[in-house]
């Protein structure tokens, strides 16, 4: 039997360091566009201002880009460590994004960034841009690849189990790549990096213009960083609609906790914007509905149900019975691999194994399951749901404000006249809102997703290292302590960049000392 406590906290510690890790990829994401785009306004017109501003937004980058790098690394060792049986059971399709993502993605990205800092007086101001634009799409395809492999687990198409290795396997590797799950989780994920970049840059902004300090940079800064997070911010809300939607069709069971939707509703269902639901009780008190919203998110028609969580468990306890034939038909494989029939019955059945291995929870052998047993596993098919659903209404309500920031600071920035003081105080106030919305953002898709590591085909308490409690709770101490350090270092790092302002983007220029070009400097 699994011991629950090594599984919580294996699961602890890789949501710690994941989570912790994701505090610096959206800045990063958000940042390399937005420097893009400087840079960009800098050549077309050769104004030395837009020159510092890429510099200096260029340091906070290159701060915030080396601890992701390093905290990101120590995730992938950890399917090693403490998902070892998951790595060998999915390791042939998991692995392959991951390994692009390594020796593709990561060397491009760090390459540009290299030429980024070193190529300003080395390269001309088109051939450093287009360094610059590289530099950008380097980071955001890194993303992509692990958005790949993080889709499968939601939804594990283009792959199916072996009985004879024992292990999952690749059959559609085009499939794996172009799994609607991946493809929406990346441009949603990918937008609300661009959101974090928006806010980041308009706050401090938003300080030096409340300091009056370096006024001309933090102008211009502020009105880009308005625009562009107007259009992302309206990019997160569509692709987050477009999110839910797949999951309709791909992981019902997670929009169905979200909702807090007990029962299936007649077409089209409605959406609840508050209420307290009841786990114990099955239902939601004190809820607050709009008519047909959720039916036309979830469905986009009139006429299609949402199934509700009753329902959900009803279908997880027949296909756990199914998948008890699936667990007997492979122990016979096992046994005899020339046995054709029971091969044939495996073939048939093997859809639903996954669900007869969440009975091992429960008891050794699937198929001495009782009654009871099998009906307690169907129902561990539902997530928490009152965490699932505040925690995702937090995430909307502070997308939202995110959008009224950007919509009221770029309306105030079209206007000839000068801007209040307390826009300023609200832009500053807003900066961690899209820390806050992405990290729920990713609690919400990953908690949501339980009690499977993989969707309907491992559960995760399977899918744990044999390791001790011990073992765990040091590598959990020594982790939070690391990262403790290395978050106070980046912090000191970037407010010192910050206080100091420009100015400190004049470590570029004595990477290279003696050097210039022409080219890269300003039309007389």
């Amino acid at each position: 039997m699994i011991d629950p406590l090594l599984v919580d906290l294996s699961r602890l510690q890789f949501a710690l360091t994941a989570l912790y890790h994701f505090l610096f990829v959206p800045l990063t994401l958000g940042l390399s566009i937005l420097i893009a785009m400087m840079e960009t306004v800098y050549v077309m017109t050769r104004r030395t201002i837009w020159r510092d501003m890429t510099k200096f937004w260029g340091v906070l980058f290159g701060i915030n880009f080396a601890l992701g790098v390093a905290t990101g690394i120590t995730m992938e060792f950890q399917f090693g460590m403490n998902w070892a049986y998951y790595s060998h059971y999915v390791g042939d399709v998991f692995g392959a994004p991951l390994a692009i993502e390594g020796l593709m993605a990561f060397f491009l990205e760090a390459t540009f960034v290299g030429l980024f800092f070193f190529g300003w007086e080395k390269l001309s101001a088109r051939a450093h841009l287009a360094v610059t634009w590289l530099m950008a799409l380097g980071t955001n395809f890194s993303a992509l690849w692990i958005l790949i492999a993080n889709g499968w687990m939601q939804n594990p198409v283009g792959s199916a189990f072996n009985p004879d290795t024992m292990r999952m396997e690749v059959t559609d590797f085009t499939a794996v790549l172009f799994n609607p799950v991946a493809q929406a989780k990346f441009v949603h994920t990918v937008s609300a990096g661009y959101v974090c970049g928006a806010a980041f840059v308009l706050g401090v902004s938003a300080w030096y213009l409340l300091k009056g300090r370096h006024v001309e940079l933090a102008k211009r800064s502020f009105v880009i960083a308005s625009a562009f997070g107007v259009a992302a911010s309206l990019s997160v809300i569509v692709l987050g609609d477009e999110s839910g939607y797949a999951l309709t069709d791909n992981q019902k069971m997670k929009l169905a906790a979200i909702e807090a939707m007990w029962e299936t509703e007649p077409a089209p269902a409605s959406f609840t914007v508050f209420g307290i639901p009841n786990q114990s009780g099955r239902e939601t008190n004190f809820a607050i509905h709009i008519p047909w919203v959720m039916g036309i998110i979830g469905t986009r028609s009139l006429d299609r149900q949402i199934p509700g969580i009753d329902e959900l468990v009803a279908n997880a306890e027949e296909r756990i019975r199914n998948g008890i034939l699936a667990y007997d038909a492979l122990e016979k494989v096992k046994a005899d691999r020339t046995d054709t029939a029971a091969r044939a019955a495996f073939d048939a059945t093997s859809g639903d194994l996954g669900y007869a291995l969440l009975l091992k929870q429960y008891v050794a052998d699937p198929r001495q399951a009782n009654e009871q047993q099998i009906k307690d596993a169907s129902w561990s098919t539902v997530p928490y749901v009152p965490l699932l659903f505040f925690s995702f209404r937090l995430m909307v309500a502070c997308g939202f404000a995110l959008l009224a920031v950007f919509g009221i600071s770029l309306w105030h920035t079209m206007r000839e006249e000068e801007a209040p003081r307390w826009l300023f105080r609200m832009a500053l106030l807003a900066m961690p809102l899209p820390w806050i919305a992405i990290e729920i953002g990713w609690f919400v898709a990953e908690f949501g997703r339980q009690p499977w590591i993989i969707d309907s085909v491992l559960p995760t308490f399977l899918a744990t290292s044999e390791l001790g409690v011990t073992d765990l709770l040091i590598t959990i101490s020594g982790f939070t302590i690391v990262y403790g350090i290395l978050a106070v270092i980046e912090v000191k790092l970037m407010l010192a960049a910050i206080r100091k302002g420009p100015e400190v983007a004049a470590f570029i220029d004595d990477l290279h000392p003696g050097q210039s070009d022409p080219t890269l400097r300003p039309a007389e």
